[in-house]
């Protein structure tokens, strides 16, 4: 059994060409090989946190500890191409409180650079999805890189915490049949190489 399931990773290996969603295995070979993830945690951690790094088809990423939180205090208009700081309070801590009905900013502590062939979907973790936190990121597109903005909602009537430095997303990577034609950074994207946490721009 054992060395059948060998034979059946290295016919894997082997078909790493093909289009489709990226195993383990290769993933860790574009985190090592590319710098895809850094830092890259090659197994999952998960003793007394939300965990966290490599899974078995996809990579479950870690929330920084800067947080811009969204207030109305100010009465400013949400605006996405006049967008104004003053929509938020920013705090650095391991423990962002959310407030009901209301969502935050933060970007994820691993820098991702993203293959010209591969295209990257974000998905929230289901230990906060359960509590009514909902993560939302579009997707991660080829030849992009930089730290992951994360916006998170809380959807429910009550405050809500997000704990930093543990897992708060799992980012699924799907291998194009072949190499993209205009990358993200062919065109000069305005979120290319964006650090910490990036507000909209026009």
């Amino acid at each position: 059994m054992q060395i059948l399931k060998k034979r059946n990773i290295a016919n894997m290996q082997e078909l790493t060409t093909l289009p489709g969603l990226l195993a383990d295995h290769q993933i860790r070979n574009l985190a090592k090989t590319k710098h895809m993830i850094e830092p890259f945690v090659e197994k999952q951690k998960k003793d007394g946190v939300i965990s966290y790094g490599l899974s078995s088809f996809g990579y479950d990423s870690r929330c920084s500890e800067d947080f811009k939180i969204f207030t109305n205090v100010d009465n400013a208009l949400v605006d996405p191409k006049d967008f104004s700081e003053k929509s938020f309070v920013d705090r650095k801590a391991n423990i962002c409180v959310i407030p009901p009905n209301s969502f935050v900013l933060t970007h994820t502590i691993e820098y991702f650079r993203i293959p010209e062939d591969v295209l990257v979907i974000c998905l929230g973790k289901s230990t906060y999805a359960r509590c009514g936190l909902i993560v939302n990121v579009t997707p991660l597109e080829p030849g992009w890189e930089g730290h992951v903005t994360l916006e998170i909602s809380n959807t429910t009537p009550l405050p809500a915490r997000i704990y930093a430095n543990e897992g708060i997303a799992q980012f699924l990577f799907f291998k194009g049949s072949s190499v993209c034609e205009t990358s993200y950074a062919d065109r000069a994207g305005k979120y290319m190489g964006q650090q910490g946490v990036t507000l909209p721009k026009l």
